[in-house]
C-alpha cells in the first residue's frame, strides 16, 4: 500500500488527475461488493451498504465545514454500529478493511502510474542533468556515485499486523490492475483481467487475515528473506539497469561491474534486545537460512544463464578456466577409482579409501554430460588441450608486474594474449595502477601467427593500457567494452575462428556447471546445518567467497564481448554479478543487538566469579582501564569452565555465535541505551574473548581482526545530548583507535534511535537533540580524522521519525550524510516501499538521489545563530509541555490504558516480540516505542507525534517570534520538514472519533477531563502550525494527499466505531474469542486506512 509519509505524496504531484485512482477505486469495490452478496447474504449486505452510505455523506458534510449535520449523521451512524450483533459486526468489519486495503493498492497503481507518465523531480535522470547543469562536472557525479553506500536494514516489529499470504495477494491484484492499465487489451484480454481481480477479491475474503498463533523470530526472518525473493531479487538489476543509464546519459561512463551502491540486512532473528525468544540458536539458524536461500537464487540464476550460453566460441581466458575445470574434474575421476589423493587448487581430493567415497564427490558427481555437443567426452584434440591446462595458463613472473608501459613497450615478436585482469587473477594486485596483470605470453602465440598485422597489437596496446580495475569490476567498464568491440570487429575471421572457436564445446556451460554444482553443494551444507547435522559437503566444495563466483561470472562476461556478443553478456549475467554485488552469498546480513546492560551483568559475572569485584559497581574510569588492559592482553578472561546464570549464558552464546558466523553472514553489532564509552568497549571484550574460545575449539589461530563494527545506539534525550562526548572519550582511547584502523578501515558507525526518544521527550524536543546530535558527532569523527556513518533507526510514522525519504535526508545537518546512509525500515514499511519490484525501484531511486544531494549540496544549517536558540526555547518549551502530562499528570497512565486499545494489543498474534521490555512493569517506561505509537494511531488522537508542539509554538508566537518561525519554515529544511510531518499527523487525528474512545470507554471524571484539555490541545496546535506555516487549512499545500485522506475516511469511521464497542465488550468478557477476532481484525483495518501503524 502507499503510505502517506512517503514520497509519493510530493506536492508537485496535485497536478496529476485522479481520475484513474478514482476509477480503480470505483472497480475494485464494485467487484467486492458482488463478493459480498454472494457471501454474506442480501439482507446483510443492504445494512452494509446503508452504513457506508450514511458514513459517506457524514464525511462530505465535514469536508465542507457543515459540522452540526456531519455531527448527526455520525451519532447516527454510531447508534447503528453500536447495536450490531457480533455475527453482523465481524462481517462489516472485514468489508471496511478490505475496501481500505484494495485502495491502498490502488493509490500504489496510481503512484506507479504517475512515474511513469510523469518523470519524478527526484529520479536519477533529472537530478543528475539538474547537477552538470549547475555545474558539477561528470566525473565529479560519477565517483559521487560509486563510493555511494546505501543500506536497508529490514526489522518486523509487533505492529506488523497483515499474514504473509494476505501481502501475496494483494501483489497479485497490484499486478492485474497495472495489467488493466494498458491501452492496447482486447475485449477479451481485458474480460480475463477482471476475471482474475474477481477471483483474487473472492479468494482474499475467503481467507482468515488473522494470525492464530504469535509469529516466531523464524516465521518473521523468513518473510523477510521471501521479500527478498518476490520483489527484490527482480528489483535489483532493474534499479542498477535505471542508475547506469542516468550515469551514461550524463557522464559517458557506466557503474562498474562490482558496484554496491545499494545493500540490505536485516534484524528479524538477530534483534534480542527485550526480546527473549530471539536467542543464540535462532540467530544461527536465520543465518543459515538465508545463505541457504541464497545458493538457491543463484542456482536458479545459473541454471538459466547454462541454457542461454550455448556458445561455441570464448576467448583464450574462458578456454583456459574451461580446460582447467574438466581437467580438475578428471583428476577427481582417477583420484576416486585409484583411491588415492590429490591436490586440485587449494583442495584435497580423496581416492575410494578415502573420506570421500568413490562417486560421492559432489562436485564430480554433479558434472552434467551434456557440455559437450556429440556426447560426453571432449574430441581429442580438445582433451589434449585439458592436459595442458596448465601450460596454457602459465602463472605470472614478477618480472611481469612492471609497470603497464614498460610492458607494451617490450612486447616480443609472438603475439601477446589479452587476459581481463581480475577475472581470475589476484583481485588485489589490480587494483594498483601501477601493477600490471593483464598481460600474459604464450609461446605458439595465441593468434596462431608471429607476423601480426600492427592493428592489431595497437588494439592490444590499448586495452591494456585502460586501468585493469575497470575488467575487475571496479571502475568504469564503457571503454573496455568498446575497446573489444572494435578489436573484434577489425580481427580477420579466420583468425578469430581459428583462436576463439571450440566446435563441438560448449566451454561458458562447462564453468557455468562447475558454478552451478558448487551452489548446489552449498545448498545441501546449508540444509544439514539446518538440521543441527554434520554436514557431508565438505567446505572446501561450498561457496563462502562471493569473489570466486564473480570471477567465474566475470570471464564469462569478457568473454562475451571479446567474441562480440556484448549484448548478451549485458543482460542476465549482467543481472547476476549485479545481485552478487548486492546480496553476496548471505542475502541479507544479520545484525545483532542487545541492551548495554546485558553485557554489563556478564562482565558482572565474569569479574565476581575471579574475585575481581563487581564490574557493575564500578565507576567509568575503572571500567575503562579495566577493558583497555583485557584487549590489550594475551590471554583469555573467561573461563570455559565458569558457573554463570542462564542470562548471562545465553549473551555469552551469542558472541560465540558472532564469532562462528563472523562478517560474511553478520553486519552491525548493535548496542541499544548506550551511555557510555564502557558500553562499547565491554562489546569489543566479550567479541575477542569469543573468538578466542571458538579458536581453540576448532584448534585454529584467532581472527581478532574480524570481529563485527559496534555501533552504539543513543535513544533516549539524555543520551542524545552526550552522545558526542561519549564517543571523543572513545576516540581518546589508543587501543580502540588502532582497533578500528587495523580492523574497520578508519570507519565508524553510530545508531540514533527516533522512536525512544520521541517517547521519552516529545517529537519536536527529540527532534531538535538528534539534529544537534548529528552536528556534534559530525565533528568529533572529523577532527578524528575517522569515517562516520549514522544509522538512523527509524518508525514508520512521524511519531517514531518516519517521513517521506527525500524530505528526511535532505533535512539532515550539513555533512550527516557523506555518501553513506543506514536507516531501518520498519513493519508495513518494508512490505510497502519494498514488497511490489516496481516500488522497490521507485524507493531505492529516491535514496539513491537524496543521498546524493545531502552529500553533493548538503541541506543548509540554521541560517542565522538566533535560530537555534529558538529551537533550544522551542524543544525545551515542547517537552516540558509533553513531560507535563505523559510524565507528571496523576491520571495519564489510567487514562492511556482506558482511553485506547494499549491493553488489548498485548494479547494480539502480531508480533514475536513482547510489547513491553520488561512485562512486570507496567506504564510507560518500559512499553516500546510501536505499541505506543500504535495505540494512539488507533484511537485517532496520535498524540504522540504533536503533543508540545502546540505549546512550544504559541510561547514564541507571545514573545514576538512569529516573524522568525515564518522566517525558518520558509528557509531552514530541517524546521520545514518538522512542521510539514506534524502537519500531515493533523490532517489524520479526528477530534470526533476520539471523543468518542473517551464517552464510551472512560468512566472516571479526572480521566474524562484529562480527554477534553488533550482534544483542545490538539485544535490549538492546528492553529499554532497554521499560524507558522500560512497555510488557510490543514495540508492547504498538499492537495493530493489531503484528498487521498478523505477518500478513505468513509470507510476508517465506521471501523472505529465498531472498535470502541469491541472494546468495551471484550472488557467485559476478556475471554471471548469472537470478540477478540474482532479486535483484531478492526485494527487491520484502521492500519489499513491510516497507512501507517508504529
Amino acid at each position: 500500500m502507499v503510505l502517506d509519509n512517503d514520497d509519493s505524496t510530493e506536492r508537485q504531484s496535485e497536478e496529476i488527475s485522479l481520475q484513474p485512482l478514482d476509477d480503480d477505486c470505483r472497480m475494485l469495490g464494485s467487484l467486492l461488493d458482488y463478493c459480498l452478496k454472494h457471501e454474506i447474504g442480501d439482507t446483510l449486505f443492504a445494512k452494509v451498504e446503508r452504513i457506508r452510505a450514511i458514513s459517506q455523506c457524514a464525511a462530505t458534510l465535514a469536508q465542507k465545514g457543515a459540522d452540526e449535520a456531519s455531527q448527526l449523521l455520525a451519532t447516527q451512524l454510531a447508534d447503528k454500529l453500536m447495536g450490531l450483533d457480533i455475527d453482523e459486526a465481524v462481517p462489516l468489519t472485514r468489508a471496511c478493511g478490505h475496501y481500505l486495503n484494495l485502495t491502498g493498492i490502488a493509490e500504489l497503481q496510481h503512484r506507479l502510474r504517475r512515474n511513469r507518465l510523469h518523470q519524478s523531480s527526484k529520479s536519477c535522470d533529472v537530478v543528475f542533468g539538474r547537477l552538470i547543469s549547475e555545474g558539477m562536472s561528470p566525473d565529479d557525479l560519477y565517483k559521487s556515485i560509486i563510493n555511494q553506500a546505501v543500506e536497508i536494514v529490514l526489522t518486523a516489529h509487533p505492529t506488523q499486523v497483515n499474514r504473509r499470504t494476505l501481502t501475496h495477494k494483494y501483489t497479485k491484484v497490484s499486478s492485474l490492475l497495472a495489467q488493466n492499465d494498458k491501452t492496447d487489451l482486447t475485449q477479451s484480454e481485458r474480460t480475463r483481467v477482471l476475471d482474475g481481480l474477481m477471483r483474487e477479491v473472492t479468494s482474499l475474503w475467503q481467507t482468515d487475515e488473522l494470525r492464530r498463533s504469535k509469529p516466531t523470530p523464524l516465521e518473521e526472518a523468513r518473510s523477510g528473506l521471501y521479500l527478498v525473493e518476490q520483489s527484490l531479487w527482480a528489483a535489483v538489476p532493474e534499479y542498477m539497469r535505471t542508475v547506469s543509464a542516468s550515469l551514461k546519459k550524463h557522464t559517458g561512463k557506466d557503474l562498474p561491474l562490482n558496484a554496491s551502491i545499494f545493500q540490505f540486512s536485516s534484524w528479524m532473528g538477530g534483534d534480542r534486545d527485550g526480546n527473549p525468544n530471539v536467542v543464540a540458536d535462532v540467530t544461527r539458524h536465520v543465518a543459515y537460512l538465508s545463505s541457504w536461500m541464497a545458493a538457491d537464487l543463484y542456482y536458479k540464476d545459473i541454471e538459466a544463464l547454462h541454457f542461454e550460453l550455448s556458445m561455441s566460441q570464448c576467448s583464450p581466458e574462458a578456454w583456459r578456466l574451461a580446460s582447467q575445470i574438466l581437467r580438475n574434474t578428471q583428476m577427481r575421476r582417477e583420484a576416486s577409482a585409484s583411491g588415492l589423493e590429490c591436490t586440485v587448487g587449494q583442495g584435497t581430493l580423496r581416492g575410494a579409501t578415502g573420506p570421500v567415497a568413490s562417486g560421492s564427490s559432489p562436485r564430480a558427481s554433479m558434472m552434467k554430460p551434456n557440455i559437450f555437443s556429440n556426447g560426453g567426452s571432449p574430441p581429442p584434440e580438445k582433451a589434449r588441450l585439458h592436459m595442458r591446462a596448465r601450460a596454457l595458463a602459465p602463472a605470472v613472473t614478477p618480472e611481469a608486474k612492471g609497470a603497464r608501459k614498460s610492458v607494451v613497450d617490450n612486447l616480443p615478436s609472438d603475439v601477446p594474449t589479452f587476459n581481463t585482469p581480475r577475472a581470475l587473477g589476484d583481485c588485489e594486485d589490480s587494483r594498483d595502477a601501477s601493477d600490471s596483470e593483464g598481460v600474459t605470453r604464450t609461446t605458439s602465440g595465441t593468434f596462431g601467427s608471429s607476423a601480426v598485422d600492427v592493428s592489431v597489437v595497437e588494439a592490444l596496446k590499448t586495452i591494456m593500457d585502460l586501468n585493469a580495475a575497470a575488467s575487475c569490476g571496479d571502475m568504469d567498464p564503457t571503454q573496455l567494452r568498446y575497446t573489444l568491440r572494435q578489436h573484434h570487429e577489425k580481427m580477420d575471421h579466420s583468425t578469430f575462428r581459428k583462436n576463439h572457436e571450440h566446435p563441438g564445446v560448449h566451454p561458458y556451460r562447462i564453468i557455468l556447471a562447475e558454478v552451478r554444482d558448487r551452489l548446489h553443494n552449498t545448498r545441501r551444507y546449508m540444509e544439514d546445518k539446518l538440521a543441527n547435522k554434520e554436514p557431508t559437503i565438505l567446505r572446501e566444495d561450498i561457496y563462502e567467497d562471493q569473489g570466486e563466483v564473480e570471477k567465474m561470472l566475470r570471464t564469462i562476461y569478457w568473454s562475451l564481448y571479446e567474441c562480440g556478443a556484448g549484448m548478451v553478456a549485458d543482460g542476465r549475467l549482467l543481472d547476476t554479478l549485479r545481485r552478487l554485488s548486492t546480496f553476496g552469498l548471505s542475502l541479507l546480513k544479520l545484525d545483532i543487538r542487545q541492551e548495554s546492560t546485558r553485557h554489563t551483568d556478564a562482565l558482572n559475572e565474569v569479574t565476581k566469579y575471579l574475585d575481581m569485584g563487581s564490574y557493575a559497581e564500578w565507576d567509568e574510569d575503572k571500567r575503562v582501564a579495566f577493558l583497555t588492559k583485557e584487549l590489550q592482553g594475551k590471554r583469555p578472561l573467561i573461563p570455559m569452565d565458569m558457573p554463570m546464570s542462564a542470562e548471562v549464558r545465553e549473551v555469552l552464546d551469542t558472541f560465540r555465535t558472532v564469532a562462528q558466523l563472523g562478517r560474511q553472514k553478520l553486519g552491525s553489532y548493535v548496542i541499544s541505551m548506550t551511555k557510555c564509552a564502557s558500553d562499547i568497549l565491554a562489546v569489543e571484550l566479550l567479541q575477542r574473548e569469543a573468538a578466542l574460545q571458538v579458536a581453540a575449539a576448532d584448534g585454529t589461530m584467532p581472527d581478532l581482526t574480524g570481529t563485527l563494527r559496534v555501533s552504539p545506539l543513543f535513544e533516549m534525550l539524555q543520551d542524545l545530548h552526550a552522545g558526542a562526548g561519549v564517543m571523543a572519550k572513545l576516540l581518546e582511547n589508543p587501543w580502540y583507535r588502532q582497533h578500528l584502523q587495523a580492523s574497520h578501515g578508519s570507519q565508524q558507525e553510530v545508531m540514533l534511535g527516533y522512536s525512544d526518544s520521541g517517547k521519552d521527550a516529545g517529537r519536536l524536543a527529540a527532534n531538535w537533540a538528534l539534529y544537534r546530535c548529528q552536528e556534534d558527532l559530525v565533528k568529533v569523527f572529523k577532527d578524528a580524522g575517522i569515517k562516520l556513518t549514522l544509522f538512523h533507526g527509524r518508525g514508520g510514522t512521524v511519531g517514531r521519525g518516519g517521513g517521506p525519504t527525500h524530505v528526511a535526508i535532505q533535512s539532515q545537518p550539513p555533512g550527516s550524510v557523506d555518501g553513506t546512509f543506514r536507516i531501518t525500515e520498519q513493519g508495513e514499511m518494508v512490505q510497502a516501499k519494498f514488497g511490489i519490484p516496481a516500488v522497490a525501484e521507485y524507493t531505492m531511486e529516491m535514496y539513491t538521489t537524496a543521498v546524493l544531494l545531502a552529500t553533493v549540496h548538503p541541506p543548509s544549517p540554521p541560517k542565522h545563530e538566533s535560530w537555534r536558540q529558538t529551537m533550544d526555547m522551542l524543544s525545551e518549551a515542547s517537552c516540558k509541555a509533553y513531560r507535563a502530562i505523559v510524565a507528571d499528570h496523576p491520571h495519564f497512565i489510567s487514562y492511556f490504558q482506558h482511553a485506547t486499545p494499549e491493553g488489548e494489543l498485548g494479547g494480539l498474534n502480531i508480533g514475536s516480540r513482547p510489547a513491553r521490555r520488561k512485562a512486570n512493569i507496567s506504564g510507560i517506561s518500559t512499553l516500546r516505542a510501536i505499541p505506543w505509537v500504535f495505540a494512539w494511531t488507533q484511537n485517532r488522537l496520535i498524540l504522540p507525534s504533536w503533543l508540545g508542539i502546540g505549546a512550544a509554538l504559541e510561547s514564541a508566537v507571545a514573545i514576538g517570534k512569529l516573524a522568525e518561525l515564518q522566517q525558518m519554515y520558509a528557509e531552514w529544511p530541517f524546521f520545514t520538514a518538522t512542521l510539514d510531518l506534524v502537519e500531515m499527523i493533523l490532517a489524520k487525528c479526528n477530534e470526533r472519533i476520539a471523543k468518542l474512545y473517551d464517552d464510551v470507554l472512560v468512566t472516571d471524571p479526572d480521566e474524562k477531563a484529562l480527554g477534553t484539555l488533550l482534544r483542545e490541545r490538539l485544535a490549538a496546535t492546528c492553529a499554532a502550525v497554521l499560524n507558522v506555516t500560512g497555510h488557510e487549512t490543514i495540508l492547504g499545500n498538499n492537495v493530493m494527499l489531503k484528498r487521498l485522506i478523505e477518500m478513505r475516511d468513509p470507510y476508517i469511521e465506521p471501523l472505529n466505531i465498531l472498535q470502541v464497542e469491541i472494546i468495551r465488550r471484550l472488557r467485559l468478557d476478556p475471554n471471548n474469542p469472537k470478540l477478540k477476532d474482532a479486535m483484531l481484525l478492526s485494527i487491520n483495518g484502521v492500519a489499513a486506512g491510516m497507512r501507517n501503524t508504529g
